[in-house]
C-alpha cells in the first residue's frame, strides 16, 4: 500500500503542558519536540508531523500543535486542514483557557470530527479519591464540549508515562467517521515548513487543501506570483509520483529560494486559485466575544497566512456584531492572500490578541462594497450561499466577467448566462447594457431628428465605452437578432425611425437641390452653403447625402444625377478612347484644371477609372 493510500490528518489540541506532544510520542514512538529550545522549555514552539498506522491499513497523519497561548497563530496554521482532532485534557487540571479557545478555533475552522483524551491520569494516584477526580474532569470535558462538534464524542483515559489508555485511543482514532476528501479543483497547499535539504534544495510541507500535484508539474507560489516546478514529492516519508487533497504532503522545489516560501505562502496551480485583498464571508462571533465596531482591525488567519485587515459588517452595516452574532462581513487585507471560495478563516484582536470568531470566505473576488450598495451585496451573497453561479457572474460588475475569468471561479457557465463575445454576464446586467444602449439610440433620434440613425462605433460610450469591441459587436446582433434595432451598414436605428422633414427644411432641401442644379460640374463649396444659413445646416446635407440626392467631394457639394450622367459620358469615352487624358477630360466637362483634378480622383474611388500615366482608363 502507498503512503498516500487511506491517509487522513488528525491535530492535537488543547492547553500548554497537557500532554499533547507526549501523547503523540507514546502513539507513534516519535518526539517531535526536536527543537532545542524545545527540549529547554519543555513546551512546544514549532507544528510537529508524524504518522501512525492503523490495523486497518490506514494511516492517521498527527499535527501537533503548540498550546502556548503566545502561539496560537501556529496553532492555527496546523488546524488548517485537519480531518479530525485529538482534544487532550488534563485529568489533574481539567478544562484550562487555552483549552476553550482551540475549541472555539476548531469549531471555526470547521473540524467536524474528533475525540477527548484525559490525559496523565497517572498523576492522579491510585486511591478512592483518584476515580472521582477522574469522573470530575470527565463532566468537566463534557461541560465545554456541549454544543461543538466534540459534543458526544468519545473520552479516552490516558497515561503517556504507563501506557494507559493507548490502544483505545488508536482503535477511537481509527473509528472516526472521517471520508476520503474530494481531489477536484485546483491544488492548493498552504506552506508551514520550508527548510533546506543538501544535495535536493528548498523543501516545504503542508496539507494539501485541494487538487492532485505531479512530479514535474509546474506551480506558481502565491500571493507572490513566483513560478516554481516539483521535482519530489514525498508522503509521509516515502517518495511519491503525486500527493492529493487531504495528505500531509511534503515537495522538493526547483527555482525559488527559502526566503522566498514563509509561512503563509500557498503553492498551487498555476491557474484557478484567486489572490485577492477583499473578500466577503459568512462570519461567527463568538459569544464570549467583545463587539466588533464597523472598521475594526483585525488579525485575519487563512491557512497558514496571517493579515491585518478591516472588518465590516454588510447587513446592517452601523450595527456593531454583538457577541454570538452569525453575519456577513467585508475583510479589506494589508496584505494579498490567496484562497478560494470555502476557505476557512478566524478573526483576532489586533490587541490584545484573542480569538473573535471566525467563518467562510464567500467571494474571494469581491468588489469593494459602499454602505450604500450594502444592501444589493447582501442580497447577491445570499444567492452565492444558495449555489447560485449568476450571482458569482453579477458580482463581476455590470460589464459581468471575461470568459476565462468564469470559467476559473465558476469550472462551466452556469443556465441562463449570457455571453456576450469575450464577456459573459448575467441576465440582468445583459438588459441594463441593452437597454443603455437602446435609450442611448433613441435620446440620438430625438437631438439628431435629421440623421437617419448613428454610427455603430459612436454608441459604444457611456455606461458601454469599457465593453470590448467584441463584446459590443455581440451585443448589437442580440439586439438586431431581437428586432430591437436595424444596422444598415456602419449606422445603426430604431425600427420605426424615419426622418420626417418639417415645411421650412423641405424648402431648403429643394432651394440647395435647385442651387446644385444650376451648379452642374462646378458644385457648391460646403462651407458657402452653410455660412449662408442653411436651414438643418450639415445635418440635413448629410440626410440628403444618405438619401443619393447629394454628394461630396472635396468640400464641395454636387447633385448625384448630375455626377451619374458624368459617370456614364465618361464610360462612353472610354468605350471609344482607350485613355482618357485630362485634356480630354476639360473638354467633356468644361472644367478647369482645378475643379477636374477632384471629380477625376472621385471617379477613381468609384470604381469608374484609374489612373494610367497622366490619364484614366476604365476599371
Amino acid at each position: 500500500m502507498s503512503a498516500s493510500s487511506g491517509t487522513f490528518v488528525v491535530g492535537t489540541a488543547g492547553h500548554i503542558d497537557h500532554g499533547k506532544t507526549s501523547l503523540v510520542r507514546a502513539l507513534t514512538g516519535v518526539d517531535l519536540d526536536s527543537l532545542p529550545e524545545e527540549k529547554k522549555r519543555g513546551i512546544t514552539i514549532a507544528l510537529g508531523f508524524t504518522h501512525l498506522a492503523l490495523a486497518d491499513g490506514r494511516r492517521a497523519a498527527f499535527v501537533d500543535v503548540p498550546g502556548h497561548e503566545r502561539l496560537v497563530r501556529t496553532m492555527i496554521a496546523g488546524a488548517s486542514g485537519l480531518d479530525a482532532v485529538v482534544l487532550c485534557v488534563s485529568a489533574v487540571e481539567g478544562v484550562m483557557p487555552q483549552t476553550r479557545e482551540h475549541l472555539d478555533i476548531l469549531q471555526l475552522l470547521g473540524v467536524r470530527h474528533g475525540l477527548v483524551a484525559l490525559t496523565m491520569v497517572d498523576l492522579l494516584g491510585d486511591d478512592d479519591d483518584a476515580q472521582d477526580m477522574l469522573e470530575l474532569a470527565a463532566d468537566d470535558v463534557a461541560d465545554a464540549v456541549a454544543g461543538t462538534f466534540l459534543e458526544g464524542a468519545p473520552v479516552v483515559a490516558t497515561s503517556a508515562h504507563q501506557g494507559q489508555g493507548l490502544d483505545a485511543l488508536t482503535q477511537a482514532i481509527a473509528s472516526l467517521p472521517v471520508g476520503a476528501r474530494d481531489a477536484s479543483g485546483p491544488f492548493r497547499l498552504p506552506v508551514d515548513r520550508c527548510f533546506l535539504r543538501r544535495g535536493f534544495g528548498v523543501v516545504i510541507t503542508g496539507t494539501v487543501l485541494s487538487g492532485t500535484v505531479r512530479d514535474g508539474d509546474e506551480v506558481v507560489l502565491l500571493p507572490q506570483g513566483e513560478r516554481a516546478r516539483v521535482r519530489g514529492i514525498q508522503v509521509h516519508g516515502a517518495s511519491e509520483p503525486e500527493s492529493r487533497s487531504g495528505l500531509r504532503t511534503a515537495l522538493n522545489l526547483a527555482g525559488p529560494q527559502r526566503e522566498d516560501l514563509a509561512r503563509g505562502t500557498v503553492v498551487a496551480s498555476t491557474q484557478g486559485v484567486a489572490v485577492t485583498s477583499i473578500l466577503d464571508v459568512r462570519y461567527q462571533h463568538l459569544p464570549d466575544a467583545p463587539a466588533l465596531e464597523r472598521g475594526a482591525r483585525v488579525r485575519l488567519l487563512i491557512g497558514t497566512a496571517e493579515v491585518m485587515a478591516v472588518a465590516d459588517a454588510l447587513d446592517d452595516p452601523d450595527r456593531p456584531v454583538a457577541p454570538g452574532e452569525r453575519r456577513l462581513l467585508q475583510l479589506r487585507c494589508a496584505e494579498p492572500i490567496a484562497c478560494l471560495p470555502g476557505d476557512r478563516l478566524v478573526l483576532r484582536r489586533q490587541s490584545p490578541v484573542t480569538t473573535l470568531g471566525g467563518g467562510e470566505v464567500l467571494d474571494p473576488w469581491a468588489p469593494r462594497v459602499r454602505r450604500r450598495d450594502a444592501g444589493a451585496a447582501v442580497a447577491l451573497l445570499a444567492r452565492l450561499e444558495a449555489g447560485d453561479g449568476l450571482a458569482r457572474i453579477a458580482r463581476g460588475g455590470p460589464l459581468g466577467l471575461t470568459r476565462a475569468q468564469a470559467l476559473e471561479r465558476l469550472g462551466t457557465l452556469p443556465d441562463g448566462a449570457v455571453s456576450l463575445g469575450d464577456r459573459v454576464l448575467d441576465p440582468p446586467s445583459a438588459l441594463a447594457l441593452s437597454q443603455a444602449l437602446l435609450e442611448d439610440l433613441a435620446a440620438t433620434h430625438q437631438a439628431a431628428p435629421l440623421s437617419t440613425g448613428i454610427g455603430r462605433r459612436e454608441l459604444r460610450r457611456g455606461r458601454l465605452s469599457g465593453l470590448s469591441a467584441p463584446a459590443f459587436d455581440a451585443l448589437i446582433a442580440r439586439l438586431e437578432q431581437a428586432q430591437a434595432l436595424i444596422v444598415q451598414g456602419p449606422r445603426v436605428r430604431l425600427p420605426g425611425w424615419e426622418v420626417h422633414l418639417d415645411g421650412t427644411h423641405e424648402r431648403a432641401r429643394d432651394g440647395l437641390l435647385a442651387r446644385l442644379t444650376g451648379a452642374g460640374l462646378e458644385g457648391s463649396a460646403l462651407k458657402d452653403v452653410l455660412e449662408e444659413g442653411l436651414p438643418g445646416g450639415d445635418a440635413l446635407v448629410a440626410l440628403m447625402c444618405e438619401l443619393g440626392q447629394v454628394e461630396r467631394v472635396a468640400g464641395r457639394l454636387f447633385r448625384r444625377d448630375v455626377l451619374d450622367r458624368l459617370v456614364d459620358d465618361v464610360r462612353g469615352l472610354l468605350a471609344r478612347e482607350p485613355v482618357l487624358s485630362p485634356q480630354a477630360f476639360k473638354e467633356l466637362t468644361g472644367l478647369s484644371r482645378r475643379g477636374a483634378i477632384p471629380l477625376l480622383e472621385w471617379l477613381d474611388s468609384q470604381g469608374v477609372t484609374r489612373r494610367q500615366g497622366d490619364g484614366r482608363v476604365a476599371r
